[in-house]
């Protein structure tokens, strides 16, 4: 999927918004995540292990809302006509949007539940009918990759070929460190910056998929 210049930036741009949504929710969650679900099944699972059941419902709380989006993404891309890329960013900078204003109206609980939402979605951009889609909100398949095309390019082939991968780590990371700048600034109203950023890629991907 990671095969045109276009669809290049278009990855990068997103796991760029997702780490900047996961710094946010990490700060505010104090250690948990709103987008890396291992990080979430290695807490419940030590959290089990511990007999703390609160918590433990915690991470399994936020896994099942992880997977709800992911789902509600995918009936986007299943549905009838073609194009549903920037349906599915419209999705999602309505449920960012819609958490930044539960966040407004003194309802944190609420806008944590939109962003998990919004996250698990995001993960269907790259969605093809029939089959799986790009992993968008974590990385650790892409550090694979890195590993795995950087072997094959020792071994005479492609020299680049891992060079995409290793973008959307990057990408990532410096969505976190300014997520992690915002919410320090202004909390979870940060989150109205990450709406704003997936309203514009739904607009850029719209144009750009007609031409």
């Amino acid at each position: 999927m990671l095969d045109t210049k276009r669809n290049i930036l278009l990855a990068c741009a997103l796991s760029a918004l997702a780490g900047y949504v996961d710094a946010i929710g990490f700060l505010h969650l104090g250690g948990l995540y709103v987008s890396f679900m291992s990080g979430n099944s290695t807490r419940m699972g030590v959290s089990l292990a511990a007999g703390q059941w609160a918590a433990a419902a915690e991470s399994l709380g936020l896994i099942a809302l992880f997977v709800i989006g992911a789902g509600a993404g995918s009936l986007i891309v299943l549905g009838h006509g073609v194009h549903r890329q920037p349906w599915v960013l419209l999705a999602e900078a309505g449920l960012l949007a819609a958490g930044a204003l539960a966040y407004a109206f003194d309802l944190p609980n609420v806008a944590v539940a939109a962003i998990v939402l919004a996250m698990g979605l995001e993960n269907a951009v790259f969605q093809i009918k029939g089959g799986a889609g790009l992993g968008l909100t974590y990385v650790t398949g892409a550090l694979v990759k890195v590993g795995q095309l950087a072997a094959i390019a020792l071994t005479g082939g492609a020299s680049w070929d891992w060079l995409p991968n290793l973008a959307l780590w990057a990408a990532l990371v410096a969505g976190c460190v300014g997520g992690a700048l915002a919410y320090h600034w202004i909390n979870l109203a940060a989150i109205w910056f990450a709406a704003g950023g997936a309203l514009a890629l739904s607009a850029i991907v719209a144009v750009t998929v007609h031409r």
